[in-house]
């Protein structure tokens, strides 16, 4: 039985999904230490659950996260909102399987780095996403300026981070900043749908070819090579063996073609 949250919702569906929903939605959804906290123990829950293979992550009401909730930015030993202790995108790290993000809204800031550290981004229309850092007087510290730079390249990373404007899910999927853009209605029926084409691949091979493609994008170009060998190697001709085998079996039965 799925445990209850305070600040988050999860459904685990038959299917090999789960969707787990940021819910604060009075507060935009903002990352309080709490939503940090159930973020990290739900992936982790859904990480050590064999039959959850692809997550969708998205948020209630109008905005997907504005980020961090800055009324805890400084208290009793608490420093900068503890940010670094409770790192959101790291906790989503920890899940091996696809993260779909079903940015619903306002993906502001620390909900952008989040968004960005989904393996695939779908987006509502009525979406929109800024990065307002330099505006508050910050710096990004969960790979958000990394990610956004190769994501949209880095002059247009360099003209988001440093107008801190916000822009539309029209802009971001004409960058390659998302994969596709629906209908507000659509969105999350898209999501499953595409969680449905993921979970049509071999469970093991989702994950190995997620990684090795994480591994080659941090790589160089020859070195991302020799990366792939080495995995399709180590995958291949165990699967070729295999395979062999299961058709000498076959020959092997009585009535079997010669």
């Amino acid at each position: 039985m799925t445990p209850a949250f305070e600040t988050i919702l999860v459904e685990q569906c038959a299917e090999g999904f789960a969707t787990l929903v940021f819910n604060r939605p009075e507060k935009l959804n903002t990352l309080s230490i709490r939503l940090r906290q159930e973020l990290a123990a739900a992936v982790d829950m859904l990480e050590a659950d064999p039959l959850t293979r692809v997550l969708i992550l998205s948020g209630a009401g109008r905005a997907f996260t504005a980020g961090l909730d800055l009324d805890e930015w400084s208290g009793p030993g608490v420093v900068s909102a503890a940010a670094y202790e409770w790192d959101a995108v790291q906790a989503l790290s920890r899940f091996s399987g696809p993260v779909i993000g079903a940015i619903n809204g306002l993906a502001i800031t620390g909900g952008l780095e989040i968004a960005l550290a989904c393996d695939v981004l779908l987006a509502s229309s009525a979406a929109r996403f800024a990065d307002t850092h330099v505006r508050v007087g910050l710096l990004p510290g969960w790979g958000g300026s990394v990610r956004m730079a190769r994501r949209v390249g880095l002059h247009r990373a360099k003209e988001l981070a440093l107008t801190g404007r916000f822009f539309s899910a029209a802009e971001a999927v004409s960058w390659g900043l998302v994969n596709q853009v629906y209908a507000p209605d659509d969105l999350m029926p898209g999501a499953r749908d595409m969680a449905r084409q993921m979970l049509l691949g071999v469970p093991e091979t989702l994950v190995a070819y997620k990684q090795l493609l994480d591994n080659e994008a941090a790589a160089s170009f020859g070195q991302a090579l020799l990366l792939e060998r080495n995995a399709s190697m180590a995958n291949n001709i165990p699967v070729a063996r295999s395979l062999i085998d299961a058709r000498l079996q076959s020959l092997r039965r009585p009535g079997a073609e010669s």
